[in-house]
């Protein structure tokens, strides 16, 4: 990566790129990211103009790499806590993410260190042994004879024997999907200290079979007692091998080694839909908005839609309030709320909430301080509903961010609006 021009963008943002620097394949793979929304490209006189949308990470193109960086409210270390939340995964204690790379483009750098991390700790407790078939020719036996072979190749022959054997290695796929990934991140991250140390933890790991095979065997894992501690770093390898976040931006992308972008709004509702059901009172309840839950609209001219909000939340029993909730990576702590996001809002109060509660709320991530504010709509004669507005401050830890929503927002409500049965006693 060090020979490639390297380009920093912030999402949201533009960059100049010339003609020189976009070959075809890399206009067809980012016009497969545009498809997506995930990015726009735009000819120009001199060249092309990219934008990403809501994407982070690093693109690594032809000709050029591309960095790109969150524009709002997350840092290199508050990026890579929520990522962990999101994927529950352990999130790297303080001491750990020290000396983690969290510059400009820190993103990729920041999963191999993860990564690499979860390796140090196999390696330090032993890499997990397995019984593995091989078949064998040889003077003794050992394992069983393979008669079919021994008959058909050496029929009469016993001074060579066809054996099957089954010995503990550690070539199993446990071990293979992480000396791939280290080998894959070695290539990706820009940090030459972390290369060096990814090469060197790689050496002690098989890379028997290829990538695309670990990735498949991942797919299709059950973890046991026996495996369970490889389960965070599995996560990390299955992120790099791939080329894509929570959502898995590239899989179907054909991306290369080397890129690893991040959905950042995925990532925010895989969070947001944590954080609740953390945060809710005891007795609260979270709801699946699908199939027949679902808002939905028949009869227009296309097929049916269906609108569903991120989480739904009954505080209490059957006849309590209903919460829906919709989690939104804007910026909205300088930013008014969009009408387009408060008629969505309606839509949900109008299809969930009950008269006697018309409310919603809106969680995003904000930079700063935790903060709230209360939207009301109404006309002349009439209250339509309340949308509550929630920033969740992007820096402070998981168990802080559910604790405030717990006692600013979900308790006040329970004790509002839930049937006297399931009041709570004052925080």
């Amino acid at each position: 990566m060090s020979d490639t021009h390297r380009l920093v963008v912030a999402e949201y943002e533009s960059a100049a790129l010339g003609y020189d620097q976009l070959t075809d394949n890399d206009i067809r793979r980012l016009t497969l990211l545009q498809n997506q929304r995930r990015c726009t490209l735009t000819p120009t006189r001199t060249g092309w103009q990219f934008r990403p949308e809501g994407t982070v990470g690093v693109l690594n193109l032809d000709r050029v790499c591309l960095i790109i960086t969150p524009k709002t409210a997350f840092t290199g270390r508050s990026l890579i806590q929520w990522l962990c939340y999101a994927l529950q995964v352990p999130v790297p204690h303080e001491s750990t993410i020290r000396e983690w790379t969290v510059s400009a483009d820190g993103f990729a750098d920041l999963v191999a260190a993860a990564l690499l991390a979860e390796c140090h700790n196999l390696l330090r407790d032993g890499l997990r042994r397995d019984y593995i078939r091989a078949d064998h020719v040889g003077p003794i036996l050992r394992g069983r004879l393979d008669v079919a072979a021994q008959a058909s190749r050496r029929f009469g022959q016993l001074d060579r024997l066809h054996m099957r054997t089954f010995d503990r290695d550690v070539d199993i796929w446990e071990n293979q999907l992480c000396g791939h990934a280290l080998r894959a991140a070695a290539a990706t991250v820009a940090d030459s200290h972390l290369a060096r140390n990814l090469r060197s933890v790689a050496a002690e790991f098989p890379v028997t079979g290829s990538p695309s095979e670990a990735v498949r065997a991942h797919e299709r894992a059950r973890y046991t007692q026996l495996n369970q501690r490889y389960r965070g770093a599995h996560t990390w390898a299955a992120l790099l091998l791939r080329g894509g976040g929570v959502a898995d931006l590239l899989a179907d992308c054909g991306s290369k080694a080397g890129s690893l972008l991040l959905d950042l709004p995925r990532l925010w509702e895989t969070v947001v839909r944590r954080l609740c059901a953390e945060s809710c009172p005891p007795e609260g309840i979270l709801l699946a908005a699908r199939g027949n839950d679902a808002i939905t609209v028949r009869g227009d001219l296309t097929s049916t839609s269906r609108f569903r909000p991120d989480v739904l939340i009954r505080l209490g029993g059957p006849d309590a309030a209903v919460v829906p909730i919709d989690a939104k990576y804007k910026t909205y702590h300088t930013d008014r709320v969009s009408p387009s996001d408060i008629h969505q809002l309606l839509t949900y109060i109008a299809g969930y909430s009950p008269v006697s509660a018309p409310f919603a709320a809106i969680i995003y991530p904000q930079p700063g301080d935790h903060s709230r504010r209360v939207l009301r709509v109404a006309n002349s004669d009439r209250r339509l509903g309340e949308i509550h507005v929630l920033g969740v401050c992007a820096d402070a830890t998981p168990a802080e961010a559910a604790g405030w929503l717990q006692d600013v927002y979900w308790n006040p409500l329970q004790n509002r609006y839930a049937p006297p049965d399931h009041v709570l006693s004052p925080h």
